[in-house]
């Protein structure tokens, strides 16, 4: 393994020990002869290395083994004579017989090479003596390269010379003007400006530092070369804190090691190898740019240019104090040229504490702290992109911005969390994206982000990054929507599939017309299919990959606000499909995302869902059960949605869901409940509602499951707490009365329960009364076609079902195109037929017809609060007749918090009834009809009772009074006391 240059600080090293001159020992007799035939043979020796230095020079561009050449140094900063026994290695000079560089000893004859000048006329200390007999001196920084592959150092050698550990010499401060020597490198020669008094070039026979070829800030701009030296990277010992640091230290490659596992893409810690660091030669820059000609690094008045290390890598040792607090880097390529900052130059932009929440599974604003955001980071725009995938050996991020080859790119593992990071300059909205992950085999897998706040348009399936410009006028909304408990507040919804209410419209032309509609019809709310995208249309949203973001197909984003936002200003509140029971198997998705089951369970049995191929999420493992919980808040919180219809609650339930003998395993305790759903589903709802005032959430539960609508503090019969749901759909109610009303009249006296057994639990939760999406699609025909007999049978049939659907203790939920007694099954390929209220179309008056009576009855129901006021309240309920089997009546009171009734009437048999007696309370002393679903402007036959009724003190059904009401042919009335 090749040894990875240490990160110190420079200024942090110990000084090297410098020995003061001493006086020039003696002879080993102690004699001056012997002091002086040691120096002849001295200076002997040094003038064959000059010639050998002389050759060398006529050779062209320095090779392993030849000196380098140094700027002759001005006689005014010529060292005095000085003892070269009594200087430490880094400071000796080879002196000549009588000690002085201008006596007995010059360039060309038998005196010691002359020490190089420094800035300012300072005087440069030479290393230690290494000169062979020959003269030939091995220099540093002079070994050819390989180009391809990494570059290893090889020995204990330092960056200041090869074979031998030696101590680093003394550096010189960096010239406030370059030094005119030319310097070859590994990636060509680099010829800065000449100074302005260029000195003398003199012969060397001694290695010494290399020259110093960076600037100071304040000169003009230079370009440093950064020369190939064998052991580049590996510290060279200690540097002095106060001592500049030395040019042209070298190039510091990336490891072995390290190099194969970036580019295998199984790299934890790529910021640990590429970017910038300090070293003991100054700062160490290395990228990772495959593709690029050149890569140049620029910190203000600085260009260093990177040596090519092969297969994308560069580097450079460049002679720095520090890290620049801010460079960029400029990149060549065949085709472009680019500047810009280094994506490995930054800190992680996730904070401690998001990673504490995220490890806890308790970061309820999850999407703030992963995904991908834009934002600034150290002064930079760009994105930070975070994703958490425990498993994966490694992750990079690809996109529009890397031309979808994430080689260069690789994120960071921030700890034992799963989650990495990386921030990417200049990436800003409209970036495509996706994470590029190696699974614990080695493949490798590009994958959405499952915490994409936008995406591409069905069937592309990238990642968009995203900024939301919205800006909200729906304060007033927001603050008076929680003014009531929904469950004591008039609550009639409209479901819409917003794809196929209007074929083609986007969530922007949708905002022109969907609020005045519903806002006609009277209804309180919408509630939206699934909105959040969905690889296929024809799941209507059921089956979805990207939980964090609004379906493309409509628009982006801010453009879903706008629906949102024009919906609340038109006063009607948004309720939209949420699907947190299962998810699509697709392989750029959630599926098995970083190689393992992930947001699936570990047991395939467990994770398998088997009506819909699907997989269902681990709701044991925390940070699953965060990523749903924090999903179930995102849309109340970003999207201001006002209430989440929570998709298959049953199926989530039960572990033995859909099951066989054999093929689930029984909780903990033997029994079939899933202790882990509960769990998510009590954190889901108390989170929602503590940090969402008005919103609601609703549970699709079609089992007799006890406490759906329960606070999850409050304990029932088996001590259990609630699931803490604010509404829950009536799945019971809605079978049976279907059932019921499906039936002839003349068979429907053998099926009278069906349509009274509701109230036997009607108050066991808040129930919603639905006729959804479900009901009207897969061959169970349309509402009114449900219905028997001819035409106008089954269009009375309709009208009075859904008077008495309105008048239920209940919520009411009907599904677009049922408000007009659409004729065929609801698809979302052409949506309602809207044709049938065109005037031009004959029967047009009947459809017309219907939807006047749907107005009404939203209208009458906001009107009386016996209708909703005591929905959940026994006492706010009461039967009149519920045993009229053979004459298909219904009949009961509804009751307002002050104790005012409502009658309610339903006669389900298509003949007339004069002079049928109902018993009603005796304080009132007439009646008034409210509502006929006969009345010729809905298509009926117009038959109905005149106003005021007055009481007959006639007792019936127990009551002390009665009315003697004529009943038209199947249909439901309401009256209220005068």
């Amino acid at each position: 393994m090749t040894p990875r240059p240490t990160s110190r600080n420079p200024s942090d090293e110990p000084a090297p020990e410098v020995t003061p001159p001493q006086p020039e020992p003696a002879g080993p007799t102690g004699t001056p002869e012997t002091a002086e035939a040691a120096r002849a043979a001295e200076a002997t020796e040094a003038a064959e290395a000059v010639e050998t230095a002389k050759a060398a020079k006529k050779t062209g561009p320095l090779r392993p083994g030849k000196p380098p050449r140094l700027t002759k140094a001005p006689k005014s900063a010529r060292p005095t004579k000085t003892s070269e026994s009594a200087l430490p290695a880094e400071a000796t000079e080879s002196a000549g017989s009588t000690g002085s560089a201008g006596s007995t000893g010059s360039a060309g004859s038998t005196g010691a090479a002359k020490a190089p000048a420094g800035p300012r006329g300072k005087k440069v200390a030479k290393t230690a003596k290494s000169a062979k007999p020959t003269g030939t001196a091995k220099t540093p920084g002079t070994a050819k390269p390989k180009r391809t592959g990494a570059t290893k150092p090889t020995g204990t050698a330092s960056p200041f010379g090869v074979g031998q550990a030696a101590k680093s010499p003394k550096l010189p401060k960096s010239p406030r003007t370059p030094d005119p020597t030319t310097t070859t490198g590994a990636t060509g020669t680099a010829a800065p400006p000449k100074p302005p008094k260029p000195a003398k070039t003199a012969e060397a026979t001694a290695p010494s530092e290399p020259s110093p070829a960076v600037q100071d800030p304040a000169t003009p701009q230079t370009t440093y070369t950064a020369p190939v030296l064998p052991g580049a990277g590996v510290p060279g010992g200690p540097v002095k804190a106060d001592a500049p640091m030395a040019a042209g230290a070298g190039v510091s490659p990336v490891g072995p090691e390290d190099r194969s596992r970036l580019l295998a893409g199984t790299h934890h810690d790529p910021h640990g190898v590429l970017g910038a660091h300090r070293v003991a030669g100054g700062v160490a820059f290395r990228a990772l740019r495959p593709y690029a000609r050149s890569v140049t690094v620029i910190a203000g008045e600085l260009r260093a240019e990177l040596a090519d290390d092969g297969d994308g890598f560069f580097s450079a040792v460049v002679p720095l104090r520090d890290v620049p607090a801010d460079y960029r880097l400029h990149l060549v390529y065949d085709e472009a040229t680019l500047e810009i900052p280094d994506v490995y130059a930054f800190l992680p932009a996730l904070g401690e504490f998001d990673l504490h929440l995220i490890g806890e599974g308790r970061h309820e604003r999850l999407w703030d702290a992963l995904g991908a955001r834009p934002m600034t980071h150290q002064g930079t725009e760009g994105t930070r992109f975070t994703v958490w995938a425990p498993n994966a050996r490694g992750v990079r991020v690809v996109g529009n911005f890397n031309y979808w080859d994430g080689i260069g790119f690789p994120m960071r593992s921030l700890g034992g969390s799963g989650v990495w990071e990386l921030f990417v300059p200049g990436v800003g909205a409209g970036e495509l994206y996706k994470f590029q992950i190696t699974r614990p085999d080695g493949s490798t897998t590009f994958r959405a982000d499952p915490m994409a706040r936008r995406t591409e348009t069905p069937p592309a399936n990238s990642s968009v990054v995203d900024v939301s410009r919205h800006e909200w006028r729906d304060e007033e909304w927001l603050r008076r929507r929680g003014d009531i408990p929904v469950h004591e507040a008039p609550f009639s919804v409209y479901e819409v599939h917003l794809p196929s209410w209007r074929p083609g419209l986007t969530y922007r032309q949708l905002a022109e017309q969907l609020p005045a509609y519903v806002a006609d019809l009277g209804f309180t709310h919408v509630e939206l299919m699934p909105v959040a995208e969905h690889p296929f249309g024809g799941s209507w949203g059921y089956q979805v990959t990207g939980f964090y973001a609004p379906t493309a197909r409509l628009g982006t984003p801010d453009d879903f606000k706008h629906l949102v936002d024009a919906l609340h200003q038109a006063g009607i509140g948004v309720l939209m499909d949420w699907v947190p029971a299962h998810f699509p198997r697709d392989d750029w998705a959630l599926a098995q995302f970083d190689g393992l089951p992930l947001y699936e369970h570990q047991d395939p049995r467990r994770a398998a869902h088997p009506d819909w191929g699907t997989l269902e999420f681990d709701y044991g493992r925390k940070e699953v059960r965060n990523f749903l919980v924090a999903n179930a808040t995102y849309w109340c919180e970003e999207f201001h949605i006002d209430g989440l219809r929570v998709d298959a609650v049953a199926s989530m339930l039960y572990l033995d869901y859909s099951r066989e003998h054999g093929q689930w395993t029984p909780n903990e305790h033997g029994g079939r409940e899933n202790l882990d759903a509960v769990a998510f589903l009590q954190e889901m709802n108390a989170t929602v509602y503590r940090r969402c005032p008005g919103v609601v959430t609703i549970a699709e539960e079609s089992t007799a499951w006890d406490g759906v609508t329960r606070a999850t503090h409050e304990a029932g019969p088996g001590g259990d707490g609630g699931l803490g749901f604010g509404l829950k759909w009536n799945m019971g109610w809605m079978h049976d009365s279907l059932g019921y009303m499906a039936k002839e009249p003349v068979h429907r006296r053998y099926h009278h329960h069906e349509m009274t057994f509701s109230m036997v639990y009607a108050y066991s939760e808040n129930y919603v009364l639905p006729i959804s999406h479900d009901e009207v699609v897969h061959g169970k025909r349309s509402l009114v076609s449900k219905m028997p007999g001819d035409w106008w049978q089954q269009r009375a049939n309709h009208r009075a079902y859904l008077a008495y659907m309105w008048a239920h203790p209940g919520k009411q939920l009907l599904f677009m195109g049922q408000e007009f007694a659409q004729g065929a099954e609801w698809s979302e390929g052409h949506g309602p037929d809207w044709w049938l209220l065109d005037p031009a179309y004959g029967a047009e008056a009947e459809h017309r017809g219907v939807r006047d009576l749907v107005r009404d009855l939203n209208t009458a129901y906001r009107a009386q609060p016996a209708l909703w006021e005591r929905d959940t309240d026994p006492a706010g309920f009461a039967w009149v007749l519920g045993d009229a089997a053979e004459d298909n009546v219904f009949a009961f009171l509804r009751f307002d918090a002050e104790g005012v009734p409502l009658l309610a009437v339903s006669h389900l048999a298509p003949v007339v009834r004069h002079e049928y007696r109902i018993g009603v309370p005796e304080e009132f002393a007439g009646w008034q009809e409210i509502l006929n679903t006969d009345a010729a402007r809905y298509g009926g036959s117009d038959v109905g009772n005149p106003s005021p009724l007055k009481p007959d003190p006639t007792p019936a059904q127990s009551r002390p009074a009665s009315l003697l009401l004529t009943l038209p042919p199947l249909t439901t009335l309401w009256f209220r006391p005068t």
